[in-house]
């Protein structure tokens, strides 16, 4: 699969993580415990706000990562 086509996919992927992650987070902070108490909430905004990085890494790296064929010609081009 070449790189353009990787990137394609992830970037698709990548915005479907995001939009299903905010929605999830948004539902999850209407909780009781997290709406009515502003440490919880505080704490929980944080953790949503940055948790979304951890699923993307793999999927940022598997975008960016070369086929074999194309590192092989590069590597014959120097």
């Amino acid at each position: 699969m070449s790189i353009r086509v990787r990137k394609l996919i992830g970037t698709i992927l990548l915005l479907a993580l995001v939009t299903v992650w905010a929605l999830l987070a948004m539902a999850l902070a209407q909780v009781p415990l997290i709406r009515d108490n502003a440490i919880a909430s505080i704490a929980y905004y944080i953790i949503a706000g940055l948790g979304w990085v951890l699923p993307a890494m793999p999927l940022i790296s598997w975008m960016s990562r070369q086929h074999k064929s194309e590192v092989r010609s590069r590597k014959s081009e120097l």
